[in-house]
């Protein structure tokens, strides 16, 4: 059961039941096309997972495919549109900005997306995803950026349905002030979902952030997987009880100076 070729909607709060293959799941991430994604789908972070070099990529954080069983559970809203973003970012740039969101672990199975401002419809979408070990146990984590078209409108990572939280799922939306660091303020989308429900003490969660600046339409979506990669169904286990990043710290650094060159390129 592959992921979709979308990042952004293998992050997605889906919780519907599933055994996924992260391998195949991770990999269809990196191509979120957000363009194409429903709003609820947020993406895994990795690409192919072991033996794959997409793993990152299909971990969601910048995918536009759901994950097998990770049932859509956002509502029937139109998407979000795009805009295409005002330069090019590399997946090479989104995976080192993506290290130096974590120093000092170390990182496996890299994959990275560029986007394209002259083609939006298969390029709007820059991301990258990885598996961390920061020593309290592997993680897969993916990221992506896109810009939203003003003015925002409920879409993709602005606003919480209760379909975000059934089955003990959350989601929360809380609004950052405007600053020198985030001009206009921004919107903090932030969820945690079950893989699959009902939940038991070995089932994988999923922790997302998704900041979205109200100046420019400039978004950044952060998927955290309690597990690494695994190699097929039965395989993925949780190899930690929470996030490489808790919620508050994934908002700091997203609206921080490591992120701030990419929300700039982007919105």
């Amino acid at each position: 059961m592959p992921f979709e070729t979308d990042l952004a909607r293998a992050l997605d709060r889906t919780t519907d039941p599933l055994e996924p293959d992260l391998t195949a799941l991770l990999a269809g991430a990196v191509d979120r096309g957000r363009s194409r994604r429903r709003r609820r789908t947020a993406g895994l972070v990795a690409g192919a997972g072991v033996g794959a070099c997409a793993v990152l990529t299909a971990a969601g954080l910048v995918l536009s495919g759901n994950l097998p069983g990770f049932g859509s559970a956002g509502s029937d809203l139109e998407p979000a549109a795009q805009s295409a973003p005002r330069s090019v970012i590399t997946g090479a740039r989104m995976i080192e900005t993506l290290e130096a969101t974590f120093p000092g672990a170390r990182f496996s199975q890299q994959t990275g997306q560029d986007n394209n401002p002259s083609d939006p419809s298969s390029g709007a979408v820059a991301n990258g995803g990885m598996v961390v070990d920061d020593g309290q146990g592997a993680a897969t984590v993916g990221i992506s950026a896109v810009r939203l078209r003003l003015p925002l409108r409920d879409g993709d990572g602005l606003g919480c349905d209760q379909k975000h939280t059934r089955g003990g799922d959350t989601c929360t939306m809380t609004e950052l002030p405007s600053s020198a660091a985030i001009p206009g303020g921004a919107l903090v989308m932030s969820e945690q979902n079950a893989s699959h429900q009902p939940a038991q003490a070995d089932t994988p969660r999923r922790w997302t952030v998704t900041v979205t600046l109200k100046s420019t339409g400039a978004q950044l979506q952060l998927v955290q997987w309690n597990t690494a990669l695994g190699t097929g169904p039965g395989t993925v286990k949780p190899t930690r009880a929470a996030p490489p990043l808790s919620e508050q710290q994934a908002v700091a650094v997203l609206t921080g100076p490591v992120w701030a060159p990419i929300l700039a390129a982007v919105g």
